[in-house]
Parts: structure tokens; sequence; C-alpha cells
């Protein structure tokens, strides 16, 4: 045992391997540490001076280093020094001058002062690649600490919502962009998980019908050197380092650990109203970057077992991510690491589920992506984790990463081809009817193999990445230029399209053009089988002045303007309309596929069918055709397959969708036969509250105006 300054020595007693990280039993505290390569492993007690005690860890079982303090309580603050090889070629970057964050740490304190000692190799050194020997420059009081929390919380009734896939409508949403502009959240509660909780932004969900709210990155992240240096912030939080921590910089409690119990208090509020909370994790990659990046945690721990290393050169790290790394889930204790903070997150946090970032990452056992890899394996027997939503971003940037549609059965997945074609469709490019039908349909063609159900795809027109629906149809062009990157960072195809002016304009007739636009997206996305996903503020018309990669704008740009509820008035009550009118008729929430057929002997028409603008059914030639710009597709209420959860028939109305993508007005034939005698009109995207007073007869014209979306209903 060392100390530097402190005369204060705590008793120690051996503890135990499990669990990992630093638990409080309200006696005391055990510590607990994983290393495979260390040789030495110290504990560092951080005062309220901030100098440091060190305690020898001796005990030591299977490369799991741990002891008890009976002394030690919530609050306080800690460390540990890793001794052990440094070698870069041989993938080894033990360094003891650096005091090593907790990667179980389930609360962090302070801030990062980026220089010199955050960094094993010399900045000014003419080999930056193996950094000769480190410099020896101690990173206590350049860097956070971790925090022993208290863990015990009283969640009194609180019950999770669970509330099935195919009634779910998730609505993705930033902490501090939601509530930071928030005229009717107190100033100290704006930016944080207390302001999010608050009564003005539920409401507000309430209101839109939303099941799920799916929060941007929340584990404790790091704002890059660079950014900093340029006066940006990494906004989005896509660079963790604390997997089991709230970020704390969230929290309007500020006193150490005050950010778990405030997390805690957000979830059971959205509990209480309904709402179920799922989080955007980050398993792929960490903060600390690629061999240039600082020494905060895993790197000085071991590098070898928690990061991929190059095959052949193991100074360099493995890079599916973009980020400069990518944590190496091959490795039992890294699995066990993610495996342990989803399950902490779901037990201690009470969190539904989760949405993870460039999921391909995980599943690539050496190059290729793997869909029986060990991580899959592990959460489809995990009793805890696999009870609950897990949506996969089905990608990354390595080769072969995109795997729409591959993921096992218990996975959802943001599909990014519904987005694609769904985007194409309403700005008139040519797409195969094929694949507008299935998109529409819950894309059977990428999910029914594997025995998943419609609600498997998660659909979206926009998200946090790229353009909001606003800049979706006012901007042909990326405008990234506030991000330093002289507009070469973000998308650069994007699907929009600008109707007729790129940017802001007073032209009344491209207003209403991009309105229109605006709704017709919206109501295709809710009339959608599948998972309907909205990016926050896209239902009052959020712009970020035509920036698709707001990822470090922490400013105005970036954050919801509460004004446009005013301003966008029409669209907002739009939006409310269409996301009740889907929770109101199953027929657009199916649980199971169409399948083009009657459900019972005897029935006359099928579950589905797709029409061509004179009301005939179509035929091979039809699909062979081409899209075009015009399809209707009746949807038959009477002919869901599916039980409700009492084990009941369903049995919904019947409706007629016709969509003109066109930009002239295009007649549609209401069809003749069994399909209906008479329908009424309960939903026209023209009218800016999405209402029209329509009744047609079958075999009678109906006109739909330029780029609109009309519903029918069978009323006879």
């Amino acid at each position: 045992m060392t100390s530097s300054g402190s005369t204060s020595i705590p008793t120690v007693w051996p503890g135990d391997a499990y669990p990992l990280g630093a638990t409080y039993d309200g006696a005391g505290t055990n510590f607990s540490l994983f290393s495979e390569v260390a040789e030495r492993v110290e504990l560092c007690l951080i005062g309220k001076d901030g100098r440091e005690e060190r305690i020898e860890l001796d005990e030591v079982d299977g490369f799991v280093w741990h002891c008890y303090l009976p002394t030690v309580t919530p609050g306080q603050r800690y460390g540990y020094r890793v001794h052990g090889p440094w070698s870069p070629s041989a993938g080894h970057r033990c360094d003891p001058s650096k005091l090593l964050l907790d990667p179980y740490g389930k609360s962090f304190h302070g801030d990062f002062a980026f220089g010199q000692a955050l960094y094993s190799y010399d900045l000014e050194a003419d080999d930056l690649v193996t950094g000769g020997t480190p410099p020896q420059i101690d990173s206590l009081g350049h860097t956070m600490t971790s925090v022993v929390i208290n863990p015990f919380f009283q969640w009194g009734s609180d019950r999770a919502p669970r509330t099935p896939y195919h009634e779910t409508v998730i609505y993705e949403a930033h902490v501090k962009g939601m509530t930071q502009a928030h005229p009717g959240i107190p100033d100290e509660l704006r930016g944080t998980y207390a302001g999010l909780a608050h009564p003005a932004i539920i409401d507000h969900l309430k209101s839109l019908n939303v099941t799920a709210i799916e929060l941007m990155p929340v584990h404790q992240f790091l704002h890059d050197h660079r950014l900093l240096d340029l006066g940006l912030r990494n906004y989005w939080g896509y660079n963790t380092f604390g997997f089991f921590a709230p970020h704390a910089q969230y929290a309007a409690t500020k006193h150490a650990g005050g950010a778990v119990g405030e997390f805690k208090t957000m979830v059971r509020a959205f509990h209480e109203a309904g709402i179920e909370v799922i989080l955007d994790v980050v398993y792929n990659h960490t903060a600390e970057g690629n061999h240039l990046g600082p020494t905060l945690n895993f790197r000085g721990i071991d590098n070898a077992a928690y990061y991929r290393l190059l095959d052949g050169d193991l100074r360099y790290y493995k890079d599916f991510t973009g980020t400069g790394n990518s944590l190496n889930a091959r490795h039992p204790h890294t699995l066990q690491l993610i495996m342990d903070s989803l399950r902490y997150w779901v037990t201690d946090m009470h969190v539904d589920g989760f949405r993870f970032d460039l999921a391909s990452t995980l599943a690539r056992e050496f190059y290729d992506v793997d869909r029986l890899s060990a991580f899959f394996d592990l959460v489809q027997q995990d009793p805890v984790v696999s009870q609950v939503k897990l949506i996969a971003e089905p990608w990354d940037v390595g080769e072969g990463g995109y795997q729409v549609g591959n993921f096992p059965g218990l996975w959802t997945e943001w599909n990014g081809k519904y987005r694609d074609t769904v985007r194409d469709y309403w700005r008139g490019e040519p797409a195969t009817l094929g694949e507008f039908a299935s998109r529409l349909t819950g894309s059977s063609d990428l999910y029914e193999a594997t025995g998943r159900r419609p609600s498997a795809s998660i659909n979206f027109v926009t998200c946090h990445d790229g353009f909001t629906l606003a800049d979706l149809v006012s901007y042909n062009e990326k405008h990234n230029e506030a991000n330093g990157e002289d507009n070469r960072d973000g998308e650069s195809h994007n699907r929009s399209w600008n109707c007729g002016v790129e940017g802001p304009t007073d032209d009344p007739e491209i207003l209403t053009l991009r309105g229109r636009q605006m709704r017709n997206i919206t109501a295709t996305l809710m009339l959608s089988q599948g998972t309907p996903m909205i990016a926050h503020g896209d239902e009052i018309g959020r712009t970020q002045s035509g920036n698709n990669n707001v990822y470090c704008q922490d400013s105005e740009l970036s954050w919801m303007d509460w004004s446009l509820c005013d301003t966008n008035a029409d669209l907002l009550a739009f939006t409310r309309k269409v996301v009740k009118f889907r929770k109101d008729h199953p027929v657009f929430r199916r649980r199971r596929f169409f399948e083009g057929k009657p459900i019972r002997t005897g029935d006359q028409v099928r579950d589905i069918a797709w029409l061509t603008t004179s009301g005939k059914e179509m035929d091979y030639d039809d699909w062979g055709a081409g899209l075009g710009t015009c399809v209707a597709v009746f949807l038959n209420g009477e002919a869901i397959p599916a039980p409700n959860e009492r084990g009941e028939r369903v049995i919904d109305d019947s409706f007629l969708l016709c969509f003109n993508a066109h930009d002239h007005i295009q007649d549609f034939v209401v069809p003749q036969g069994n399909y209906a005698n008479e329908w009424e009109a309960a939903l026209d995207t023209a009218d800016p509250t999405g209402t029209t007073a329509l009744i047609v007869s079958a075999g009678e014209k109906v006109s739909l105006a330029p780029r609109s979306l009309l519903v029918l209903r069978k009323t006879a």
C-alpha cells in the first residue's frame, strides 16, 4: 500500500472477483478489475483534495484483480494503475502513469484536460506508432475519475410497459436537443434527464401516441480533442468509454453519482406514462480511438483483449467503425462486459430495449459478418437481455458490413431499404413496383425467411443521421460547412428534393408543396406494415439548415425549436392525426405478413390487392412495367389472420390507399366487384389538416391532387 499524501489507511479485505466494478453493499465496497496482461494492479482512492491513496491488489482469480474495503461508501472517487508490458508491437500498452477509469464504472466525475498527460507516447516524437518509452507523465488531475454509487433506489410500483412490437411507435430523441430550448421547462432542468421527464415533454409524446422513446447515446462519452479545439462538441455522443454510467453532463443533479438516480427517476416517469425507454448503445468501439488516441481505460488495462488489432502488425487497430478502433467481441471478457452492461441497464436501470449502433461490427468473428457469432448466441440464451427490444443498425463501414435482413430471429432492424425506397418514390425517382410494395407491406423479402414478423422492420425515413424531414424536402445538397471539414463530411447521396428552391423561400407554391411532401412521407410511414420511427422534431418541421451531420453541433442548429409548434401547427396536428389513425386501425399494424389470398374458404376478396389507376388488379405485365408514380392498394380489414392478445379475432375497416407521386392530377377508378360499393375519404395529404369531404361509389373516378396520398374507407 502506498500513499501520495493521505494518512488514512483503509482496512483491506480480499473481496470477490465478481461482480466486476465497484459494488457497494450497504457496508463497504468490493472492487474488481479484469486484466490478463497485468503484472501488478493498484486501486487508487482519490481524496477530496485530489490526491490519491494506492492500494495494491494482491488477490487475483482468473485474471480478475479484487479487494473489499469496508470503509468505502458511495461518492468515493477512484481509478486504477495497471503495471505490465509496454510493447505496442505485441499489442500491449500498459502505462502505470495513467490513472485508468473503471470499465464497469457506474458514474464518473470531473472532465478531461487534453494534453501530454493523457497520452502514452511523446506527442512531439518522430515515431508516433511505437511511441518509444511512455513519457511517464501522471494523468491524475487531467482525467475523469470513477465514482462509487449507491445502487439502492425506490422504484415503487414501476412496471415495464412491454408494448408489443406491432403496437409500437418509436420516437428517436436527444436528451439535450429535446429539452434545451423548451420554454416550459425550468432553466436548471434544460438539457437533462430531469428535463426530459418533465410533463411538458411527456405530454407532447403522449399527444403523438408515441409508445417508446429511443434515446441517442447516454452512456458516458468523451468530447473529442479535435472538436474541442474547433469550438465544437461531440453532440451525438457516439464516443463511449463508460458502458455502465449515464452521461454525467445530462444530469441536473451535480453531486458525484447523482446522474444515476436522476436517470432512474426519468425512466420511472416515462413508465408511468406508458412509454418505454430504449437506449442507442455503442458497443462497437470506444472513445480511445486509434493508436494515436489517449489512454483512458481499456487501452491501458488490456489492449489486446479489448480491441481488434491488425493481423501482422499489432501496433494498429482494425477499424470497422470509422472511429479508429473496434471492440474485440471475440474475447470472452469483452463479451462479458457487453452482456453485463446490457443486463445492468435492464435490471438496475429498468430500460426496455436497445438500438445497437453499427451492429454488424459485433457480429464479425474474423473479417466477415457472421449471424451465428458468439455475441448473438449469448443474447439468444440470456434470460434478461433476450426479453427486451433488440434493434440493430445492420451495417458498419467494413467490407460486407451492409446486413439489412440478415440478423437473427430475436432482432428487429433499422430498415435502410425502406428509407431509400420511400424517399425515392415521393421525389419521383424510378424504382420497381415490387420494391415499393415490399417496403409498404413489411419487407417480407428481408424478414420472413428468418421467421420474423413485419414488426422486425423498423421503418424510418429520417433519423438523427442525415436530413430532418423539413430539410429532406428543402435541400438537394448537404450544407455542412459549420462542421469545419469543408463540407466533406456527411452523406452526399441523400435522395432528397428541394421542391424547386435550395433552402429557405417565401414562394407560397413551393412552401405548399413542401408541406404536402412532409405529410406524404409521414402518412406513408404510419400506414406501412412494420414498426414506425419518428425523428424528434419532424412533427413540427425542425430544420438544421441543410446540415445532414450535426454530430458536433451542440447549438440551436441541432436543438428543437419549440416555437415551430405554433408556426407549423398544421403539420403537428396532421402527425397526431395519422399516428392515431394507425393506432385505431389494426389493418395497418398486422402481426403477420399479407398472403395475397382470402384467410377463410368462401371469402371473395383477398387480404391485399394491388390496383392500377384504372381500378383493375395488377397482372404480371403490370408488375414488370416498373413503378411509375401512381398505384393503389386495397387492404382487407376483415382478413387479419392473427388474433389479438386475448385470442380474439381482429376485424377492422377495409381501406383503399391511392398514391400519386406525379406532378399533375391523376384520376383513379374505384375498383368494382367484391371490394365495396361505397367509400369515404379517411385521410388526404392534399389538405393541410388531412381531411376532405368525399364519398365515392365503385366504378367512379377520383381525382388525386399532384403528389398526394388519399385513403378511402369502405362504408358499404
